[in-house]
């Protein structure tokens, strides 16, 4: 197969997961990296594998990337927008320098990736494939950032798909539930010192909360799919015909989806009593 594809966010979880998957199958990948000893880690897989360095929030560093890629071919068949982040907050307290980051990584990062990615996909049949979540319909408390930035990206290239004059073109939304991933313990890493200078009046008005999310998150890199699971889906999606422009992963997505349909005003309703609930309150 002669078939290029480029995956960001691919050191490790999904991404790595998806490029061991595809290079498997005989496309050649572009694994996105940002050090060197996931480049070494990541192109170990497979001799399918090629290890670029891409940060998605670096103008310099994608053009950078693209010069690589442009190197070894002019037809680029896919791109899998896989890098992202979660970060958390009680609005109230949210500052702009986190809600900046959120969308700097999961929305600007994936447009930046894409318009660079677009010249190379002129050529025939392409596609992109978003890794969203569940979290795009909205459901979840204190994970606002995560959620509106899940919601922008499907936004965003659904816009794409209407506007751009490339009618082969395929974009392909996958919104997975919880998912056995590095993702969740890197995030409240960085949420954890967000909270470290959250005022200690927010500190301590949402303490017993942030408290119970970030157990119940750590839980999440030990439970739910497994990656190989949505890399299976990545895979379908490159093959079929005519792929869907959305797919959940998980009961735990359709669930999220199903809920999204419900009065706006019932949905808070269940989630507060549910978090209580659940908080023993």
């Amino acid at each position: 197969m002669d078939k290029y594809v480029l995956i960001t966010g691919a050191s490790s979880g999904l991404g790595k997961e998806t490029a061991k998957k595809l290079a498997q199958e005989g496309y050649r990948v572009f694994a996105g990296v940002r050090k060197q000893e996931d480049k070494e880690a990541v192109e170990a897989l497979n001799p399918n594998i090629e290890g670029v360095f891409l940060d998605v929030t670096s103008d310099e560093s994608v053009n950078c990337a693209f010069e690589k890629i442009s190197e070894k071919t002019d037809k680029l068949y896919a791109l899998v927008n896989n890098a992202g982040v979660a970060l958390a907050g009680p609005v109230e307290y949210l500052t702009i320098d986190i809600l900046k980051k959120q969308f700097d990584i999961n929305v600007f990062g994936a447009i930046r990736v894409a318009q660079k990615a677009l010249p190379l996909m002129k050529k025939g049949d392409a596609r992109i494939v978003n890794i969203s979540s569940m979290a795009s319909y909205g459901v979840f408390p204190f994970v606002s950032p995560y959620c509106v930035s899940k919601r922008s990206l499907d936004m965003f290239f659904n816009s794409l798909s209407v506007e751009c004059k490339m009618p082969e073109l395929k974009i392909i939304s996958i919104k997975p539930g919880v998912v056995k991933t590095p993702i969740w313990n890197k995030s409240l890493d960085e949420c954890e010192k967000n909270m470290e200078f959250l005022c200690e009046e927010g500190k301590k008005k949402y303490e017993k909360e942030f408290a119970f999310l970030t157990a119940n998150a750590r839980k999440n890199n030990d439970k739910g799919l497994e990656p190989a699971q949505i890399a299976q889906l990545v895979s379908k999606v490159l093959r079929v015909k005519n792929p869907k422009l959305s797919y959940n992963a998980g009961n735990d997505s359709v669930f999220a989806r199903l809920l999204s349909f419900l009065p706006q005003s019932f949905v808070n309703f269940l989630i507060k009593f549910g978090l209580k609930k659940r908080m023993g309150e």
